[in-house]
Order: structure tokens, then C-alpha cells, then sequence
């Protein structure tokens, strides 16, 4: 599933090959997790350019002209995917022609890839943003009794952190990923929170540098810790694979546990 790091490099990606284009027409195929008719969504975006194309938490936001905004959420297996003559595309969800014979669809064997026209307001925190701060981060972490992994990962606390990079910051912050959020010292909540914003702008650095053009090739080569090719961290220590329900946790000795 894509993260924060991805969803940036897909958004400038896609902004960069589409921007001041046209939307010319577009095609639904999976019509069910729209929130509105497939007439109302060609009525607010045919006609219009693309003028920018934004990552908001785990969502990208095509930014059209007159004022509408069409929010994608890719889900667990979502790909933005270009269409081509020479290539089929299969599992589309819905399909924008651009002027110039440029088109791309949004992908979803799954069929679960959502597209929300106007997606209201979030008072959420991005990961990212100023909102984030360290005195907000504290708050919520004294009341969490659970693990700090969890609280890391939950979109209604912080939005744009998954099970991978949330392994990464722990790591990066030298705390176990299992560790009760409310007993973390003030001094390792603030390494996390630091690793957060430190970890997350490093690897969109790396995968804007691998990945100049793609919309949809998830990359692992940076990871340091959540990466099954590797057995050991970067300081030498053993990698260990905790897995719960289907998702697994990737972590060291080295990282402080609170209990």
C-alpha cells in the first residue's frame, strides 16, 4: 500500500505529465464507491485543466479548473496507471481523456481505490504539516494506552503513516514499536517526532531521484528496517519480523520499550 514518500513522488509525477491539460471526458467503470452520479462528475470536471495535483494524507487531489477538487484514495492495491495504445489496462475504476490523446486511469483489482468529488475538510494532522507539533504529538500519546506503532499508523490521529514507514521512524528513533504510547518519555517522544518529519522528507528525496516518472512503482532499496531483503540494521543488529494479524512489524533490540 502506498505511503506518504509514494503518494508525494506519484502527485508531483503525475502533476508534471498532466498539468494544463485538458480533461476532455472521462469514463467510470466501478461506479459504487463514487459520492456522486458518473452525470455529475463529467459536469464538474470536463472542459476543465488540471491545474495541480496534490497528496493530502493517503490521498491524492486533482485540483481542476472551476474550482473542483477529485480526491483519490488508491487503498491497498490502487495504481494510477498511463493508457496507452499499445498496453491493456485491466481492474480500471475510472478513466480521464486529456487533450492531446494523454489519458491515465485509476486501478483496483480489488475494486476498493476510492474517487470523492469535493472531499470535505480534515481537522487531521498531515504528517508533514506545521499542525503535527510537538506539543499536539505529547497530548495524544498521554492518553494512549496502546502501542505507539498503532497510534503512529492511525489516519484519525496523524494522517500519511502506514505499517512501513511507521517501522522506519521507530526504528530511526530508537523506540520499540510495542512500547505504550502514554509511558514514552518526553525525550524519546520528541526523537520520534523528529524521525517522523527526518525520515519522511529523506525518503521522498530518494524516491523523487529513483522514480522521476512513475505514478505507481513502489520502492524498497531505501528502507532501512521494514525490508524483507535485509537480516540486519544498519548498526549491525538482527532484524525481527513480529507478525499480528496479518501485518508484520519490523525491529531491533536496539529500540527502548516501555512498559
Amino acid at each position: 500500500m502506498p505511503e506518504l514518500p509514494d503518494l508525494e513522488v506519484f502527485a508531483a509525477n503525475l502533476e508534471k505529465r498532466f498539468k494544463n491539460k485538458t480533461l476532455e471526458n472521462l469514463e467510470v467503470t466501478v461506479a459504487k464507491k463514487l459520492n456522486v452520479s458518473e452525470k455529475e462528475l463529467k459536469a464538474a470536471l470536463t472542459g476543465h485543466q488540471l491545474r495541480s495535483v496534490l497528496r493530502e494524507g493517503k490521498t491524492l487531489q486533482l485540483h481542476f479548473g472551476g474550482g473542483n477538487v477529485l480526491g483519490l484514495h488508491l487503498m491497498l492495491h490502487g495504481e494510477i496507471q498511463l493508457v496507452q495504445h499499445d498496453n491493456e489496462v485491466k481492474f480500471k475504476i475510472i478513466e480521464f481523456y486529456f487533450k492531446g490523446d494523454d489519458s491515465f486511469a485509476l486501478t483496483d483489482f480489488q475494486k476498493a481505490a476510492t474517487p470523492t468529488l469535493n472531499p470535505g475538510p480534515v481537522t487531521v494532522p498531515d504528517a508533514l504539516s506545521p499542525d503535527f507539533s510537538i506539543a499536539y504529538f505529547k497530548g495524544v500519546l498521554a492518553k494512549k494506552k496502546v502501542a505507539v506503532k498503532q497510534v503512529l499508523m492511525d489516519q484519525k490521529i496523524v494522517r500519511g503513516i502506514g505499517n512501513t514507514y511507521a517501522d522506519e521512524i521507530l526504528w530511526h528513533a530508537r523506540v520499540s514499536p510495542f512500547a505504550v504510547a502514554k509511558l514514552i518519555p518526553e525525550a524519546k517522544i520528541k526523537d520520534i517526532h523528529k524521525a517522523v518529519d527526518e525520515v519522511l522528507r529523506k525518503e521522498i528525496m530518494n524516491l523523487t531521484k529513483a522514480i522521476p516518472d512513475s505514478f505507481n512503482a513502489e520502492v524498497y532499496d531505501f528502507l532501512k528496517i521494514h525490508n524483507p531483503k535485509l537480516t540486519e540494521s544498519p548498526t549491525g543488529q538482527k532484524i525481527r519480523v513480529d507478525k499480528t494479524g496479518g501485518r508484520k512489524t519490523y525491529y531491533t533490540i536496539e529500540q527502548l520499550d516501555f512498559q
